[in-house]
C-alpha cells in the first residue's frame, strides 16, 4: 500500500474541503455506527435510527382505499426520542448522509428520515460491505433516494395491512385469538394445504428391488450390483421367483468405465442457502441465523483491529462477489 493510500480519507461530497465541517451519517444499527466512525474520521458524526421510524398506525387501517390506496404514517412507538436526537444532530451540518441497509426497507427508512428532516440537505448512500474502501466509495458517490424502491416497499406494506385486516379476524374466529395473516404466509399456507391434500390422496404402489453382493473368485473386495428389469417387481412372490432363478448363476463383468468428474465449489451463500445450511448442519432457526449474520455484517471486535465487518450484506439473491473480496 502506498503512502497516499494510507492517508486516504473521504473527500467532501460537494467537492470542497471538509476541514472544520461536519457531516452526519444516519445508519440503522448502533453497532454499525461504531464501525463507520472508525473509517470516516473526525469530520463525520454517525448516529443510528434503530430501523424503521414511521409506519402505518397500529390500531386502524391507515390506508385510504378510495384515494389510490394512500397510506397514513405515524411515528413508531418509542422512536420519538431518537427522532429528536437526529434532528438536533443534523442542525449545523453541511450534509446528512442517509445510510440505512441497501434494500427496499432501507430505502424506505431513508425516505421517511428525509421527510422528517425537512429543510436539511440530505443524500442517500449505500454499501454492501462494511469495509473502509466500500464506505469511502459510498460517501464520495451519494445519490438521491430511489422512489421505485420506496414504492416497492410501500406496496408490500400496504398489501400486508390489507390482507392482515381481512384475514386476521377470520383466524381469530376460526382458530384462536392473536394470530395474524400476511400476504406471503397466507399463500404459503394454501400451498401447504394443497400439498397435504395430494399426499393424503396418494395411493401407494408396492414394488421390490433385487441387489446382489458380488466378488471376484478368491477376492475379498465385495461390490453391489442392482438387477435391472423391464417391468416393476410387484410383490414378494415375484421377487422370490427371480431369486430362485439367479441363485446359482455366474456373473460376468462385461465392461468397466473409468472417468474423471469435475466438481465446482458451491457458490457464495445467498439468504436462503445460508439459512438452509445453518439449519441442516447447525440446527439453527432462521431467526438465529439472521441475527448472527447481522452481527457479522455490522462488525465484531477483533483483537488488534477493533470492530470489523466480516461478511457482505446477508439479505440477497445475488452470488456476485466484489472485486475487493
Amino acid at each position: 500500500m502506498t503512502k497516499s493510500q494510507k492517508s486516504k480519507k473521504p473527500a467532501s461530497p460537494t467537492g470542497r474541503s471538509i476541514k472544520n465541517k461536519k457531516y452526519l451519517v444516519i445508519v440503522e444499527s448502533p453497532a454499525k455506527a461504531k464501525t463507520l466512525e472508525k473509517f470516516l474520521g473526525a469530520d463525520y458524526m454517525v448516529r443510528a435510527c434503530g430501523g424503521h421510524v414511521r409506519d402505518l398506525p397500529a390500531k386502524r387501517l391507515g390506508v385510504d382505499i378510495d384515494n389510490n390506496f394512500e397510506p397514513t404514517y405515524t411515528p413508531i412507538k418509542g422512536k420519538t426520542k431518537i427522532l429528536k436526537e437526529l434532528k438536533a444532530a443534523s442542525k449545523g451540518t453541511e450534509l446528512v448522509f442517509l445510510a440505512p441497509d441497501p434494500d427496499r426497507e432501507g430505502e424506505a427508512i431513508a425516505w421517511h428520515l428525509h421527510n422528517l428532516l425537512k429543510g436539511i440537505n440530505v443524500k442517500r448512500i449505500e454499501f454492501n460491505e462494511i469495509t473502509k474502501d466500500a464506505v469511502t466509495e459510498a460517501v464520495q458517490n451519494p445519490r438521491d433516494i430511489d422512489m421505485n424502491r420506496v414504492n416497492a416497499q410501500q406496496a408490500r406494506r400496504i398489501l400486508d395491512r390489507l390482507v392482515g385486516y381481512k384475514l386476521s379476524p377470520l383466524l381469530w374466529k376460526k382458530v384462536r385469538k392473536g394470530l395474524s395473516a400476511g400476504r406471503v404466509q397466507s399463500v404459503a399456507v394454501e400451498l401447504i394445504c394443497e400439498r397435504e391434500k395430494a399426499i393424503l390422496a396418494f395411493v401407494p404402489q408396492e414394488y421390490w428391488s433385487v441387489t446382489a453382493d458380488l466378488a471376484k473368485k478368491s477376492a475379498d473386495n465385495i461390490f453391489q450390483a442392482k438387477l435391472l428389469t423391464k417391468d416393476v417387481i410387484p410383490n414378494q412372490e415375484a421377487c422370490d421367483k427371480i431369486l430362485q432363478e439367479i441363485a446359482n448363476a455366474d456373473y460376468i463383468v462385461r465392461q468397466v468405465k473409468k472417468k474423471e468428474q469435475r466438481r465446482n465449489p458451491p457458490p457464495p451463500f445467498i439468504t436462503s442457502t445460508l439459512q438452509q445450511d445453518a439449519a441442516r448442519k447447525l440446527g439453527f432457526s432462521a431467526r438465529k441465523t439472521m441475527t448472527i449474520a447481522q452481527q457479522l455484517y455490522e462488525g465484531v471486535e477483533i483483537e488488534g483491529e477493533g470492530t470489523v465487518g466480516l461478511i457482505t450484506y446477508m439479505r440477497t439473491d445475488s452470488v456476485r462477489i466484489a472485486n475487493e473480496a
